[in-house]
């Protein structure tokens, strides 16, 4: 079986781990073992809280928007409930942002959300 040399493919995997390992502290940012495996912790962490933003971003846009339509006297199930009903075809992060930078267009959807209710 003939030998077979690896060239430089060890070196330069080597070379990328400890590019991802840069600011690590002590040999984790220095040895290639301790490297590596705390690259692959890290990038697990990182691909699992891709998905934990999304969910947190969600969140908050609720309790947001939930907190502007207190504001308005209508709880925020109601409020989502009539701008489904009055076809208010706007996302929570849309919502969100609406009720933190213009309160009086909040209001007036507010009011829109109530009158829809109050047809059906």
């Amino acid at each position: 079986m003939p030998r077979v040399t690896r060239g430089n493919k060890r070196v330069q995997r080597r070379k990328k781990t400890l590019k991802l390992a840069k600011g690590y502290r002590l040999t984790k940012s220095k040895l290639h073992r301790s490297a590596h495996e705390s690259v692959e912790r890290g990038l697990r962490f990182a691909y699992r809280h891709r998905r934990t933003k999304k969910r947190n971003f969600r969140s908050l846009w609720i309790v947001r928007v939930g907190a502007a339509a207190r504001r308005n006297d209508m709880s925020y199930s109601r409020f989502m409930l009539g701008l489904k009903k009055a076809s208010v075809e706007l996302d929570r992060k849309v919502l969100a942002d609406i009720a933190i930078k213009d309160p009086g267009a909040f209001a007036r959807l507010v009011e829109t959300a109530k009158a829809a209710l109050a047809i059906a």
